[in-house]
């Protein structure tokens, strides 16, 4: 028996509960994994909410994004071994399986190696950040040394991994915030300039870019905004929502508009692209490699509080990077 997180209602954390249920044996393309480190990410304060795109079928877990180490194989896994350190990829719906879990079952083709001199909690921070924007920025559109590229909501943990691939690439990030206490951070991650949000943010960016308008822009809010974002934007160029902060609509431009290129992403595109997931796994790995990619996890919380690390991830109080979750006896980075 194993101890999970678990919730039979919709609503707040205090719907959240730990549960002690049997680890079944994985499948012939599963794994079996003892979760040393989960990644939290607000997509599960919506499913928890019933808010998310998926409806939870309860009773339901929770969590995609994880880093532990093998225990048993299914019959056809030959990529794996018990004892191998791997991290989980969001690769599969919340309904079908979960790590907010001392130990749980995931697809096989979810785990990636996790990099050498990468402990637990640094690697259930890594890949969904990074594989979000290197899928945004070399897949759906090819940055170029010297595009500027606008990041909205820029503190959380794509954005400032966005920061950090973007100065990689030559490229010039300018960063959005809800307010100016994180400048520094965005600043030392790569940000060329920070603009608080609710300000003339068309003015600002044509300011910056000399007239111009931003190349590309990474918009983690939709809502009505995105339409000042599109007014902000060099002819040509791409907006890509990736994200729904907001929890408004998002409209298309209207008429008289610049053209420009709008789209959705989902990080699921680029982790269900073999070759995608491939030239991925190589970029991260060399900017990690380089140093100029270096995860930023923001707080770890217990696996006992649960309630209080979903409450975190909901709040205004949270700093630049990714809340990471410690399950057992995984160290904290600096340790």
């Amino acid at each position: 028996m194993v101890r999970v997180v678990r919730f039979h209602e919709t609503g707040g954390p205090d719907v959240l509960r730990y549960e002690d249920v049997p680890v079944r044996s994985p499948a012939a393309d599963e794994v079996r994994i003892r979760v040393d480190a989960i990644g939290l990410n607000r997509a599960e304060v919506d499913f928890r909410r019933g808010t998310y795109v998926e409806r939870p079928v309860l009773p339901a877990g929770l969590g995609t994004e994880a880093a532990g180490e093998v225990v048993e194989v299914g019959s056809a896994v030959d990529r794996w071994q018990p004892g191998d350190a791997i991290c989980v990829l969001p690769a599969f719906s919340p309904n079908d399986y979960s790590v907010y879990a001392e130990e749980t079952v995931v697809p096989a083709a979810a785990l990636v190696a996790r990099p050498d001199g990468v402990d637990a909690i640094t690697g259930a921070a890594l890949w969904m950040p990074y594989l979000t924007v290197y899928g945004m920025v070399q897949e759906v559109v090819r940055v170029r040394p010297g595009d500027s590229v606008v990041v909205t909501a820029a503190t959380n943990s794509i954005g400032m991994a966005a920061m950090q691939v973007l100065r990689h690439l030559g490229a010039v990030p300018i960063a959005t915030a809800s307010s100016a206490a994180h400048t520094g951070a965005l600043e030392a991650a790569g940000a060329a300039a920070v603009l608080v949000e609710g300000a003339d943010v068309v003015g600002q960016i044509r300011s910056l870019t000399g007239g111009r308008g931003a190349d590309v822009v990474l918009d983690a809010n939709g809502g009505p905004q995105v339409e000042q974002l599109v007014r902000s934007c060099a002819a040509g160029a791409a907006v890509i929502v990736h994200g729904g902060l907001s929890r408004q609509p998002t409209p298309l431009p209207a008429g008289g508009s610049v053209p420009v290129w709008l789209r959705r992403y989902r990080v699921r595109e680029t982790i269900g692209d073999a070759g995608a997931l491939h030239r991925a796994q190589h970029f991260i790995r060399a900017g990690l490699a380089a140093g100029a990619l270096a995860p930023l996890v923001d707080r770890v919380f217990d696996f006992d509080d649960i309630r209080a690390a979903h409450a975190y991830v909901d709040s205004s109080e949270r700093g630049p990077g990714k809340p990471v979750v410690r399950v057992g006896r995984a160290p904290s980075p600096e340790q």
